[in-house]
């Protein structure tokens, strides 16, 4: 049988596929959600603000928790996560 300019390959070569980059993928999403719940917090509160809701201290020393204690949080559970995950790993 004439061969049409398509190869004969009857399986494909998968030592040639691109790895998965677990770590830095997580990473990247982990800036976006970071970055969505600090942006989404800062135009509330920027609202709040022109509306004179923050009045006192108190109010004031809640705005950087309430900003960066999530994303942070989030974080150090990826990376009790990842600890153990690697619990599991057979190449010790």
């Amino acid at each position: 049988m004439p061969n049409f300019g398509l190869s004969r390959r009857d399986s494909v070569d998968v030592s040639d596929a691109r790895q998965v980059n677990w770590k830095r993928g997580f990473f990247r999403v982990w800036m976006l959600f970071s970055a969505g719940w600090i942006m989404g917090w800062t135009i509330y509160l920027m609202l709040e603000g022109a509306h004179g809701s923050l009045n006192s201290r108190g109010d004031l020393i809640e705005v950087p928790i309430l900003l960066f204690a999530p994303p942070i949080a989030l974080w150090l559970f990826g990376l009790a996560a990842a600890w153990a995950i690697r619990g599991f790993d057979n190449e010790q």
